[in-house]
């Protein structure tokens, strides 16, 4: 509500949102479409993973952790350590959780520029994407394409699709219809019901798989998780984004 207020308030023609942490991203892009002024969503970024006798860690295993060490499981000195090391930087959870989930939610769906949405945190080649959501939203501006221009029944199964794939959050399955609903449209929890059991699960993270956002930047981000399910016949490819291109 405080991103509509001060929108309406000043009667500004665009807006560009940042977004950090879970539900703060289907918030800002639940607004985008509810205001219908041409918009770029922008995530803050994920934090890099820490690393623990080897292994990369989330905060998730510190949570594991805390349940092992009240079990008598794991000691406290390891406890304590697995908690020093498991948040080496800023940026959001490392694993697929509802803020990276979103944030693949964000390019699938069309309000975030390709690529943006993988960079981690405290990365500065994250710089070029907050330059380039600006430019885009001059472009938007300039021939009027708007976020339900953009939000559309193909691009939430898109959404639906990317986060099946990815072992996304189930919070996905919260925030798309909530999204959808400011969008005037009907997609429910059955929708992406039945697009989860028919979409291949292909991305290896955390919690369920093994790997971190930062994984998934190193080996090209979003894009190459959307470039397979294209090839494959999974999502819808005519979808427009706010790089004015179409997603495929």
């Amino acid at each position: 509500y405080s991103v509509e207020l001060t929108m309406r308030g000043h009667c500004y023609d665009a807006l560009v949102g940042l977004a950090g942490c879970d539900k703060s991203l289907p918030g800002l892009m639940m607004v985008m479409v509810r205001l219908n002024v041409p918009s770029v969503f922008i995530y803050g970024g994920s934090i890099l993973p820490g690393s623990y006798k080897g292994k990369d860690v989330t905060i998730a295993d510190v949570f594991e952790g805390v349940g092992k060490h009240s079990t008598g499981k794991m000691t406290t000195e390891d406890l304590q350590e697995l908690e020093s090391v498991a948040c080496p930087s800023g940026g959001s959870c490392g694993g697929q959780f509802t803020a990276n989930t979103m944030a693949c939610v964000s390019e699938a769906i069309g309000l975030a520029l390709p690529g943006s949405a993988g960079t981690p945190a405290i990365y500065e080649t994250r710089d070029k994407f907050a330059v380039s959501s600006g430019q885009a939203v001059m472009n938007l501006l300039e021939k009027n394409i708007r976020p339900r221009d953009i939000v559309t029944r193909k691009s939430l199964e898109n959404a639906a699709v990317v986060v099946a794939a990815s072992g996304g959050s189930t919070n996905a399955a919260l925030h798309l219809p909530a999204i959808a609903n400011e969008a005037g449209i009907k997609f429910t929890l059955e929708d992406v019901t039945k697009i989860s059991k028919k979409t291949p699960y292909i991305a290896d993270l955390k919690p369920g798989g093994k790997y971190v956002a930062k994984d998934l930047y190193e080996i090209g981000g979003v894009p190459i998780l959307i470039k397979a399910l294209l090839e494959g016949g999974f999502l819808h490819e005519d979808c427009i984004t706010v790089s004015g291109k179409t997603i495929g």
